[in-house]
C-alpha cells in the first residue's frame, strides 16, 4: 500500500511509537525530530464516511493539518523566534488515536453546545429537552457522542482553506432542530488561522460551537505551560459551583487570581488557595470579555510562549472566553510526537458563548430560531518576540 507522508516538527528527546502499524517510526536527530504523519493513519470508514488529513499552507511555510474526524486541528505550524518551525497544536498521529484517548476534545469542533449545561437539562419555548450527562450530572461539549466524534463532509478549495459541514439531526444528543453546520478553517499569509462559523435550523434551539485546540507555544512535547505569559481582555468573570456549573453571577478579576488584564505567567498563581482553583483543579473558567477592539473583532487574549518566543493573539466575535489550564490532563495518551498528555502541558482558550446560557436568562441568549443564520468567528494570529 502506498503511504502519504506530511513531515511535522518536534522536540527533540522525545520518542515516537505508533498507533498504527503500517506508520514507519520516525528517525531522530541530535537537534530536532522529524515526526512523519501518514495519510493512510487518517484514512479509514467510520459510520460509513471516509475519514482523510487536509493540509493548509501559506507563503511563511506555516501549516495547520485537520482531520474530518471530528473536525481536528491535528497540528500547526508556526515560525518561533529563530525561525524554526514549531508544532504549537497538541494532538494524534492516527484516527484510531483519536478514537481511543482518555480525552475526546484534542483539536475538536465543538457542538451542538460547547461547555456546560446544568444537569443536562433546558427549556425553551416551554418544553424542557433532557440532554445525555457526560460530566457528573452535567452535558459537556455536546453530550455523549458531540460533534468531536463525527465524520464531517469536507471539502478543500483551495491550499489556504478547509470546508467542514455537518447536518446534526432532530434530538441528536436531546437538542431540537436539524442543524446543518458549517465551519471553514482559513490559514493567511499573515499566520492567521481563521474560524469561520455558520448554522441554521428547522426549530427553536440552542447553539455554541467552538473549536478545543489544545496549545503549547513552546512545541508540543516540551513541558508544562505554566511559563507560559497571559493577557485576557476581560473585567469580569464568571465563577461557577464544585460541578463548574456558573453561578450566574459575573464578578470582577481585580484583586484575584483570575486578574490577567495585564501579562502573567500561568503559573504565577495558579495553586493559589482560592475556592474558585480549587473547583477547577487550576484556571476552567470563562472570562467576560471587555470589547477591546482588534480586527474588526474583540481582542480577547494574548499569550507567549517562554522559550520559543511565539505569540498567540486571539480575536473573537463571541463575548466569553474559556480559558482551560491542562489541569485534567493524566499523561495516558501520546502525542504524535512522543510525548505524554502530562499534567499542565497544554492549554485551550475557547471562543464561545457562556456556559450553562439556556439556564441563565442574565447571561446572552445561544437560542436560533427558524430563519435566522448563525455567525461567528474568531481569529488566533501568530507572531514571535
Amino acid at each position: 500500500m502506498k503511504v502519504t507522508y506530511i513531515t511535522i516538527l518536534a522536540i527533540a528527546g522525545t520518542t515516537f511509537a505508533s498507533c498504527n502499524s503500517e506508520t514507519k517510526s520516525t528517525q531522530v536527530s541530535d537537534t530536532m525530530q522529524t515526526v512523519k504523519l501518514s495519510a493512510d493513519s487518517f484514512k479509514r470508514t467510520t459510520d460509513g464516511q471516509e475519514t482523510g488529513l487536509y493540509v493548509l499552507k501559506n507563503a511563511n511555510h506555516a501549516e495547520a493539518i485537520f482531520t474530518n474526524y471530528g473536525g481536528r486541528l491535528v497540528s500547526l505550524l508556526i515560525p518561533d523566534k529563530t525561525g524554526k518551525l514549531t508544532d504549537v497544536v497538541v494532538g494524534f498521529n492516527s484516527v484510531n488515536a483519536y478514537e481511543k484517548s482518555t480525552e475526546p476534545y484534542f483539536g475538536a469542533t465543538i457542538g451542538r453546545y460547547g461547555n456546560r449545561i446544568a444537569k443536562g437539562k433546558f427549556s425553551l419555548d416551554g418544553k424542557q429537552y433532557t440532554l445525555f450527562t457526560n460530566n457528573g450530572q452535567n452535558t459537556l461539549h455536546g453530550g455523549k457522542k458531540g460533534y468531536q466524534y463525527v465524520v464531517w463532509d469536507a471539502k478543500q478549495p483551495n491550499e489556504h482553506t478547509v470546508e467542514f459541514h455537518y447536518i446534526s439531526k432532530d434530538m441528536e444528543e436531546g437538542f431540537p432542530g436539524n442543524l446543518a453546520v458549517k465551519v471553514t478553517y482559513t490559514l493567511t499569509d499573515d499566520n492567521e488561522l481563521k474560524m469561520d462559523y455558520e448554522a441554521t435550523t428547522d426549530k427553536p434551539t440552542v447553539v455554541n460551537l467552538t473549536n478545543h485546540a489544545f496549545f503549547n507555544l513552546n512545541g508540543e512535547g516540551s513541558g508544562k505551560i505554566l511559563g507560559h505569559k497571559l493577557q485576557i481582555y476581560a473585567d469580569g468573570y464568571t465563577p461557577v459551583d464544585s460541578t463548574l456549573i456558573p453561578t450566574g453571577k459575573i464578578e470582577k478579576v481585580a484583586g484575584t487570581p483570575f486578574d490577567f488584564s495585564k501579562p502573567f505567567t500561568i503559573g504565577a498563581r495558579i495553586d493559589d488557595k482560592n475556592e474558585q482553583l480549587t473547583y477547577g483543579k487550576g484556571y476552567d473558567h470563562n472570562f467576560v470579555l471587555n470589547k477591546t477592539k482588534g480586527m474588526g473583532m474583540f481582542h480577547a487574549a494574548t499569550v507567549k510562549g517562554d522559550k520559543s518566543g511565539i505569540v498567540m493573539d486571539v480575536y473573537t466575535t463571541e463575548p466569553g472566553l474559556q480559558f482551560y489550564s491542562g489541569n485534567f490532563m493524566q499523561g495516558k495518551n501520546t502525542f504524535k510526537g512522543g510525548a505524554r498528555d502530562d499534567f499542565r502541558t497544554a492549554i485551550a482558550l475557547e471562543t464561545q458563548h457562556f456556559p450553562d446560557s439556556p439556564n441563565q436568562a442574565a447571561f446572552p441568549s445561544t437560542v436560533l430560531k427558524p430563519g435566522q443564520i448563525y455567525k461567528t468567528s474568531s481569529v488566533y494570529k501568530f507572531s514571535s518576540l
